[in-house]
């Protein structure tokens, strides 16, 4: 019997995918279990499937003739699957190898688990709050547009969006289960249904974990850390993100809330616009002041360093790159300090782990460090802004 399905959506980014089936195929070989993989691509275009298939003879791989959504493309692969459990993974996001493995042992010792979640953690290091989120109610839904849950994040009462009351490095019963990691039970899938179409983006796993409570069952939230590039490679400041992320949180309402009176519906719908609005305007407001500071890391040189038996090959990736220094191990760099030159830190995928990468990111979180990670079977480093291969 096939214990998990794993659904991957593609959309142009055949680099971070291939980072991340890399690491799924590790976490499978470190603790076998019987898998199948599906990646359906969404009409990328840019040669993502003559790229993959070739590298990853166990996936199956689904083209789209066009880009038919987040939504739609899981289902696709989630209408063919056979596992007992279903994972919804992102493309940019690296597993460990004991990921799998440990939301498996979990789920099975817990029957009353509709879904699991982890700890997301960005490309340096950084916690992603969206890795454990209370549903927007209409009390939630305020706080959140008018800025209570952003000045008492703390709160019970106020900061239910983001659940920071809650420690990261527990284990929780959660509302909602980010859609880049989603480990679901098929027989609840059976009785809430798959993704909701009518969302087109930002509001599927929301909508979907609601359903999943509503079938009888609880989600968690596992402090197993996983890395997912979001945090960084996303434009959450940008006007379409602004426009569909509220966009979502209107659906969500009128989905589940429709009993509410015609005038609570305008008013929420009038506090949504002007929160886009004011989410907007201080974009635009901010934009010159972030361009006179020097806004993004290319503009500093900084350090490089390398943790790599490969070092030539992989400082050959960087053009332009300052000379960098070869390191056998994070112990040989000295501790970082405020306002001092940012460091590059490549790590090889070929020389550490998974799990060990992971590790590295997390202890090493530092507004003066960043990460990338080197894969030496395809000669590409994967960093959250860029993408470094042979021309």
């Amino acid at each position: 019997m096939v214990k998990i399905s794993i659904v991957i959506v593609n959309y142009r980014v055949k680099y971070f995918l291939e980072q991340a089936l890399r690491s799924v195929r590790a976490a499978l070989t470190a603790h076998p279990m019987e898998a199948e993989i599906f990646v359906v691509d969404n009409h990328s275009q840019d040669d993502s499937l003559d790229y993959l298939a070739p590298r990853f003879p166990e996936v199956r791989f689904i083209a789209n003739t066009e880009n038919v959504g987040f939504a739609r493309a899981n289902n696709q692969a989630m209408e063919l699957a056979t596992g007992q459990y279903v994972l919804l993974l992102n493309p940019d996001t690296v597993v460990a190898e004991d990921t799998l493995h440990e939301v498996c042992q979990f789920m099975d010792s817990h029957p009353d688990a509709g879904g699991v979640g982890v700890k997301m953690l960005d490309g340096n290091g950084r916690f992603l709050p969206e890795s454990k989120r209370g549903f927007p109610t209409p009390w939630v839904s305020f706080c959140k547009i008018f800025g209570l849950s952003a000045l008492f994040p703390h709160s019970r009462l106020f900061g239910r969006y983001h659940l920071k009351y809650l420690s990261p490095d527990e284990c929780h019963q959660i509302d909602i289960l980010s859609g880049a990691f989603m480990f679901m039970r098929r027989a609840t899938l059976d009785k809430s249904g798959l993704l909701d179409e009518s969302f087109f983006m930002y509001g599927e796993d929301i909508d979907l974990s609601y359903r999943l409570v509503l079938a009888g069952y609880h989600n968690y939230y596992l402090p197993t850390p996983i890395i997912h590039y979001k945090g960084e490679s996303t434009k959450k400041g940008s006007l379409r993100y602004v426009r569909i992320f509220y966009e979502a949180m209107l659906i969500f309402f009128e989905k589940h809330y429709p009993h509410y009176s015609k005038g609570y519906y305008l008013a929420v719908k009038f506090s949504i616009f002007f929160r886009a609005l004011l989410a907007a305007a201080h974009r635009i407001v901010l934009r010159p002041f972030r361009r006179r500071q020097g806004e993004g890391d290319k503009r500093e040189r900084g350090e490089w360093y390398i943790l790599s038996r490969e070092s030539d090959r992989v400082a050959g990736l960087i053009p332009g790159t300052p000379r960098a220094t070869t390191i056998e191990s994070m112990q040989q760099l000295p501790a970082p300090r405020k306002g001092s030159p940012l460091r590059y830190i490549v790590l090889d995928s070929g020389l550490l782990t998974y799990r060990q990468i992971i590790d590295i990111v997390q202890q090493g979180c530092h507004d003066r460090n960043r990460f990338l990670i080197y894969n030496p079977q395809a000669q590409v480093i994967v960093s959250p802004k860029e993408i470094y291969t042979r021309p």
